[in-house]
Protein backbone atom coordinates (compact mmCIF):
# COMPACT_ATOMS: atom_id res chain seq x y z
CA UNK A 1 0.00 0.00 0.00
CA UNK A 2 1.51 3.36 -1.12
CA UNK A 3 1.96 5.92 1.50
CA UNK A 4 0.06 8.92 2.26
CA UNK A 5 1.46 12.31 3.83
CA UNK A 6 -1.36 14.69 5.22
CA UNK A 7 0.17 17.97 6.52
CA UNK A 8 -2.57 19.78 8.95
CA UNK A 9 -1.64 23.97 9.10
CA UNK A 10 -2.93 26.15 11.09
CA UNK A 11 -2.61 29.94 9.23
CA UNK A 12 -0.01 32.05 10.57
CA UNK A 13 -0.61 34.85 13.29
CA UNK A 14 -3.56 36.87 11.66
CA UNK A 15 -4.48 40.43 12.73
CA UNK A 16 -8.18 41.45 14.62
CA UNK A 17 -10.81 42.61 12.85
CA UNK A 18 -14.66 43.25 12.87
CA UNK A 19 -15.53 40.30 9.99
CA UNK A 20 -13.73 37.27 11.10
CA UNK A 21 -12.99 36.04 7.33
CA UNK A 22 -11.69 39.34 6.55
CA UNK A 23 -8.85 39.06 9.18
CA UNK A 24 -5.75 39.45 6.74
CA UNK A 25 -2.12 38.53 8.23
CA UNK A 26 0.29 40.52 10.64
CA UNK A 27 4.05 41.18 9.49
CA UNK A 28 4.66 38.35 11.54
CA UNK A 29 2.16 36.06 9.97
CA UNK A 30 3.67 37.12 6.44
CA UNK A 31 7.06 36.08 7.60
CA UNK A 32 5.71 32.92 9.75
CA UNK A 33 3.47 31.72 6.30
CA UNK A 34 6.93 32.20 4.58
CA UNK A 35 8.87 30.12 6.27
CA UNK A 36 6.08 27.29 6.30
CA UNK A 37 6.99 27.58 2.64
CA UNK A 38 10.71 27.21 3.31
CA UNK A 39 10.46 24.28 5.82
CA UNK A 40 7.68 22.23 3.41
CA UNK A 41 10.13 22.85 0.15
CA UNK A 42 13.38 21.90 2.55
CA UNK A 43 11.39 18.68 3.83
CA UNK A 44 10.33 17.43 0.18
CA UNK A 45 6.58 18.25 1.55
CA UNK A 46 5.27 19.84 -1.70
CA UNK A 47 1.43 19.13 -1.64
CA UNK A 48 -0.27 17.24 -4.24
CA UNK A 49 -3.34 18.70 -2.91
CA UNK A 50 -3.88 21.72 -0.84
CA UNK A 51 -7.31 22.34 0.75
CA UNK A 52 -7.42 25.74 2.03
CA UNK A 53 -10.19 27.57 3.91
CA UNK A 54 -11.97 30.67 2.47
CA UNK A 55 -10.88 32.83 5.63
CA UNK A 56 -8.78 35.31 4.01
CA UNK A 57 -5.69 34.54 6.56
CA UNK A 58 -5.90 31.25 5.40
CA UNK A 59 -5.38 31.91 1.51
CA UNK A 60 -2.59 34.66 2.35
CA UNK A 61 -0.81 32.00 4.71
CA UNK A 62 -0.48 29.25 1.87
CA UNK A 63 -0.09 32.07 -0.89
CA UNK A 64 2.98 33.09 1.02
CA UNK A 65 4.01 29.17 1.70
CA UNK A 66 3.57 28.15 -1.56
CA UNK A 67 5.71 30.75 -2.88
CA UNK A 68 8.71 28.37 -1.73
CA UNK A 69 7.50 25.58 -3.21
CA UNK A 70 8.00 24.91 -7.56
CA UNK A 71 4.50 22.93 -7.86
CA UNK A 72 2.42 25.55 -9.20
CA UNK A 73 -1.20 24.22 -8.12
CA UNK A 74 -3.64 26.11 -7.11
CA UNK A 75 -5.31 25.64 -4.14
CA UNK A 76 -8.93 24.48 -3.28
CA UNK A 77 -10.58 26.90 -1.19
CA UNK A 78 -13.19 24.18 0.71
CA UNK A 79 -15.57 26.19 3.20
CA UNK A 80 -16.46 23.26 4.96
CA UNK A 81 -12.46 24.58 6.43
CA UNK A 82 -13.99 27.46 7.83
CA UNK A 83 -16.93 25.54 9.44
CA UNK A 84 -14.13 25.20 11.74
CA UNK A 85 -15.20 21.22 13.58
CA UNK A 86 -13.33 18.16 13.03
CA UNK A 87 -15.96 16.62 10.91
CA UNK A 88 -15.43 18.88 8.42
CA UNK A 89 -12.76 18.95 8.23
CA UNK A 90 -12.65 15.17 7.60
CA UNK A 91 -15.31 15.08 5.35
CA UNK A 92 -13.05 17.36 3.12
CA UNK A 93 -9.85 15.50 3.81
CA UNK A 94 -11.94 11.86 2.98
CA UNK A 95 -12.53 13.19 -0.86
CA UNK A 96 -9.35 13.72 -1.74
CA UNK A 97 -8.74 11.64 -5.17
CA UNK A 98 -6.70 8.26 -4.64
CA UNK A 99 -3.81 9.54 -6.36
CA UNK A 100 -2.91 12.27 -3.99
CA UNK A 101 0.06 11.33 -2.46
CA UNK A 102 0.83 14.52 0.09
CA UNK A 103 -1.98 16.77 0.97
CA UNK A 104 -2.33 19.66 2.67
CA UNK A 105 -5.10 21.33 4.88
CA UNK A 106 -4.52 24.84 5.62
CA UNK A 107 -7.31 26.02 8.48
CA UNK A 108 -8.29 27.06 11.94
CA UNK A 109 -8.58 26.04 15.79
CA UNK A 110 -9.22 24.25 17.74
CA UNK A 111 -10.66 22.04 14.55
CA UNK A 112 -6.93 21.57 13.26
CA UNK A 113 -5.50 20.64 16.94
CA UNK A 114 -8.51 18.53 17.40
CA UNK A 115 -7.91 17.06 14.32
CA UNK A 116 -4.64 16.21 14.96
CA UNK A 117 -5.50 14.62 18.35
CA UNK A 118 -8.18 12.75 16.92
CA UNK A 119 -6.25 11.15 13.63
CA UNK A 120 -3.30 10.38 16.10
CA UNK A 121 -2.81 6.05 16.50
CA UNK A 122 -0.02 7.41 19.04
CA UNK A 123 2.82 5.51 17.59
CA UNK A 124 4.32 8.39 16.10
CA UNK A 125 7.21 10.71 17.17
CA UNK A 126 6.46 11.24 21.36
CA UNK A 127 8.20 14.74 20.83
CA UNK A 128 5.79 15.88 17.70
CA UNK A 129 2.91 14.85 20.41
CA UNK A 130 3.98 16.68 23.39
CA UNK A 131 4.78 19.77 21.26
CA UNK A 132 0.79 19.88 19.60
CA UNK A 133 -0.53 18.82 23.78
CA UNK A 134 1.37 21.77 24.48
CA UNK A 135 -0.63 24.20 21.99
CA UNK A 136 -1.26 24.25 18.69
CA UNK A 137 -0.12 28.01 17.95
CA UNK A 138 -0.72 30.12 14.78
CA UNK A 139 1.73 28.83 11.85
CA UNK A 140 1.82 25.37 13.06
CA UNK A 141 2.45 22.15 11.09
CA UNK A 142 1.84 18.52 11.83
CA UNK A 143 2.60 15.78 9.24
CA UNK A 144 0.98 12.43 9.67
CA UNK A 145 1.89 9.65 7.93
CA UNK A 146 -1.11 8.06 6.50
CA UNK A 147 -1.37 4.04 5.11
CA UNK A 148 -4.68 4.03 3.97
CA UNK A 149 -5.86 5.90 1.62
CA UNK A 150 -7.13 9.47 2.09
CA UNK A 151 -10.76 8.45 1.99
CA UNK A 152 -10.76 5.80 4.27
CA UNK A 153 -9.16 8.26 7.28
CA UNK A 154 -11.07 7.42 10.61
CA UNK A 155 -9.80 8.33 14.39
CA UNK A 156 -6.50 6.54 15.41
CA UNK A 157 -5.81 5.88 11.28
CA UNK A 158 -2.82 8.51 11.54
CA UNK A 159 1.24 8.42 12.40
CA UNK A 160 2.23 11.69 13.88
CA UNK A 161 5.79 12.31 12.67
CA UNK A 162 6.72 15.72 13.12
CA UNK A 163 5.36 19.10 14.36
CA UNK A 164 7.03 22.43 13.42
CA UNK A 165 5.96 26.10 13.76
CA UNK A 166 8.33 27.36 11.33
CA UNK A 167 9.60 31.17 12.01
CA UNK A 168 7.42 31.08 15.04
Amino acid sequence: MQLHRLLLIRHARAAGGHVDADRPLTEKGRRQAAAIGTWLAEAGMVPDTTLVSPARRAAQTWAQASAALESGRQPIVDSRIYDNTVEALLAAVRETSEDVRILAVVGHNPSVAELVSTLDDGRGDPVARRAVEAGFPAGGVALFDVAAPFAAVIEGSATLTDFQVPGG
